[in-house]
């Protein structure tokens, strides 16, 4: 599609796509407890002069080279209203036109298994949050427009040989993790944001919106409208919770192309904490003892697990939303260290084949859990590099050929991801807890015990198979 085509058959962002997309997040519920992630790649090119012309001037901010189209998904229904069994088939029914076969995301534990102590291993006593399956989604698009090596080395990454795997298996977790029926409500969203000088494949553009869902813009990159799209675009698709980092997310000179993707992320606990029972209480953090309020819940018939230096519960919410799990370190292992531990990695994501299915026991668990709203912004590019992504980020080593018709020195400049989780009695969408008075290798008491999260805790907030959507490492609440 030339320039006069797209130019005859655009899309205004400021009027039809955004408002599409708050339409869809204007129906979720606005219950504190919710998670989002953005995570943005720039691509900078200083060789060629940018064209200031008239015919530029003439071009509105933003029309859409490629639009995704999202599932309709059936709203979860009022169960007070006389019609709630009709009006749960249909819910039911648009779930299950999302499902995939059993195993749909086999092979993809080892990509989780590097990043996970990668991203989050070097905190230093700070709080620290990484939403796995938005960079997994992130880096997809890269492979997508890149060639050569510099695709070979984010396939590596990701754990696969051939452009194919990838797309089938990118697409099945897509559709077997959206959820957008205003209930529980999760969201993976990706979009390109290209400068007009750019003389791009068509095809590449519709692969992504086919198999990734992802939307392609195109404007003036110096233009602040088109940034302003941009800014709007990111605080849409992550529900209103990262308003001030999409804020200060703007374009740098000379940047041609900027890869953002995001997830949100948002559902009620299946049992939720009373508020009556919420009271003040001490964290022992890392920088000293702090007050916060802890939520407080007993679990009649609550199942705790141990490794050789961790403890672990974990809390479902409604509507087969996912699992909260909190993991504590035993006492001399920091969360740091807990993050590189083999056997805890293995709990995590390899549960139903975990050889310590002898370290669980079911018990009346008094749980005393701090309510927090967390935000932590990652630097990735270092992270990349020491997984083994290099080239994207060398201008004489990139090869973009995938998505440019034209021979043109791009380069990733950077690669910032923001992650806000916030817990409350209601809900949750990225939160954390961990904490028990038992140490990890020790059976726990007979009939019931104590889980206090008072203290640093690493939490991960793992989807319908099990796949961690959100994981951190909580110092202060």
């Amino acid at each position: 599609m030339n320039r006069n085509d797209l130019y005859e058959s655009m899309n205004q962002i400021d009027d039809a796509v955004l408002e599409r997309s708050e339409r869809r997040h204007r129906r979720f519920p606005k219950w504190t407890a919710a998670a989002a992630a953005v995570l943005a790649v720039v691509l900078l090119s200083s060789l060629l002069p940018r064209f200031h012309g008239m015919q530029s001037s003439m071009l509105p901010t933003a029309y859409a080279a490629a639009l995704a189209e999202y599932p309709e998904m059936a709203p979860y229904p009022d169960e007070s209203d006389p019609r709630f069994e009709r009006q749960h088939e249909a819910w039911k029914t648009s779930v299950e036109a999302q499902a995939r076969a059993r195993g749909f995301d086999a092979g993809m534990e080892p990509f989780f298994a590097r990043t996970l102590p990668e991203i989050l291993g070097k905190a230093d006593g700070e709080n620290k949050l990484y939403a796995p399956l938005n960079l997994y989604m992130a880096l997809g698009l890269l492979a997508e427009i890149t060639s050569g090596e510099s695709r070979q080395q984010v396939l590596s990454l990701l754990g696969y040989e051939t452009m194919e795997e990838l797309r089938r298996q990118a697409n099945d977790v897509w559709n077997v993790y959206y959820r957008a029926d205003g209930a529980t409500n999760l969201v993976l969203s990706s979009s390109l944001w290209l400068d007009e000088q750019l003389h791009v494949r068509q095809e590449t553009l519709d692969t992504l919106a086919k198999t990734y869902y992802a939307s392609s813009y195109r404007g003036n990159m110096e233009d602040s409208g088109f940034q302003k799209a941009f800014q709007n675009w990111l605080d849409s698709q992550t529900g209103g919770l990262l308003t001030e980092q999409a804020g200060q997310l703007t374009f740098p000179p000379e940047t041609m192309l900027t890869l953002a993707s995001t997830v949100f992320y948002q559902a009620k606990w299946r049992e939720m904490f009373a508020e009556s029972e919420t009271e003040a209480g001490t964290f022992h953090s890392t920088s000293g003892d702090t007050k916060c309020d802890f939520m407080h819940q007993t679990e009649e018939t609550g199942t705790y697990w141990w490794g050789e230096r961790f403890g672990a519960v974990s809390k479902h919410l409604e509507n087969e939303g996912g699992t909260m799990w909190f993991f504590l370190p035993d006492e001399g292992v920091t969360p740091e260290e807990l993050l590189c531990d083999g056997e805890w990695m293995d709990f995590l994501l390899m549960k139903e084949r975990w050889e310590h299915w002898d370290r669980q026991k079911g018990l009346r668990i008094h749980l005393s859990i701090p309510k927090f709203d967390i935000v932590s912004q990652l630097d990735l590019r270092d992270s990349l590099y020491a997984l083994g992504v290099t080239d994207v980020f060398q201008p004489d080593a990139a090869d973009f050929s995938m998505l440019l018709e034209e021979s043109r020195p791009l380069a990733v400049s950077k690669v910032e991801q923001d992650v806000r989780l916030a817990i409350d009695e209601e809900g949750v969408t990225a939160a954390a807890y961990t904490a028990m008075a038992v140490a990890g290798a020790c059976k726990p008491p007979e009939e019931e015990m104590d889980f206090t999260l008072d203290r640093p805790f690493v939490v991960v907030l793992t989807g319908v198979s099990g796949l961690p959507l959100f994981a951190g490492v909580v110092h202060t609440p």
